[in-house]
């Protein structure tokens, strides 16, 4: 090659990777700006709630939606819950696109959270977890009702996510691209809990307490309803009015236990 083709195909090359540069600097979403400093407190603590709880363990995740900006959310790094602090914290659009990746790795279900946000304007924390109770009431035909007052938010019906049927053929049963977050999404419709087939459960609320609260006694309704069961005979729920009334009564009292348990998970 010539000198005068070497330079040629050399500035065409720097142009090219100014384009691709130019291109991923124009796909990377703009950041919402710093979020309050209580707000990335309480998503630690949540992390750390949901693991000195044994709601999650080294898997699972939980998100809040940004306070500057409800199409932005926040989620830690791919990290084991009870290890996540305020550094591991990292912005989201939407679409699940970090705003700065920094060369960390995200969350490979992230597409639950953002996709949730899109389908529930309502929702302001989102929690992902593999707790253990809830996985046989995800793969029976028994439905997960609520047992007891404390968990009178699950009046509603608790919908059950089968991964297969939204992909159309077998999974590896991890919701890894948007269309599968969609489809959850539509499955958890307006309810507060849905469960995943062989999976785990997802739990909203419209703070990252109450996401929690539910999440805690989510799987202590499982695990009391499997021992309710198991007794033999009839057992009796909550019915419709009792739950309706039970869930505006406790749903005043979350600052309760969310104290305690925040001092428990952060004091260790």
């Amino acid at each position: 090659m010539n000198r005068r083709l070497f330079v040629t195909a050399g500035t065409a090359a720097l142009a090219a990777l100014g384009l691709v540069r130019r291109a991923a600097a124009q796909s990377t979403p703009a950041s919402a700006g710093p979020a309050a400093p209580a707000l990335l407190e309480d998503l630690v603590a949540a992390s750390r709630i949901l693991a000195d709880q044994g709601v999650v363990d080294g898997y699972g995740h939980v998100s809040v939606r940004h306070d500057r900006d409800p199409n932005r959310y926040l989620m830690s790094r791919s990290l084991a819950p009870a290890l996540v602090t305020a550094a591991d914290i990292m912005e989201w659009d939407l679409d699940s696109v970090p705003v700065d990746l920094r060369g960390r790795i995200g969350f490979i279900e992230r597409f639950i959270h953002g996709e949730i946000y899109k389908a529930r304007p309502d929702v302001k924390a989102v929690v992902h977890n593999h707790s253990p109770s809830v996985i046989p009431f995800s793969v029976t035909t028994a439905p997960l009702q609520p047992l007891y007052h404390m968990s009178a938010f699950l009046g509603g019906g608790v919908p059950v996510f089968d991964i297969k049927t939204a992909a159309g053929e077998s999974t590896d049963m991890l919701v890894r691209n948007p269309a599968l977050g969609r489809a959850l999404a539509q499955t958890l419709g307006a309810k507060p809990v849905a469960l995943m087939r062989g999976h785990g459960a997802v739990v909203v609320g419209d703070s990252v307490q109450i996401a929690v609260f539910r999440s805690i006694y989510t799987e202590m309704n499982a695990k009391l309803q499997a021992q309710a069961m198991a007794l033999g005979g009839p057992v009796t729920y909550l019915d419709p009015e009792e739950a309706r009334k039970a869930a505006a009564n406790v749903g005043g009292t979350i600052s309760r236990p969310w104290e305690l348990w925040k001092q428990k998970a952060l004091g260790k």
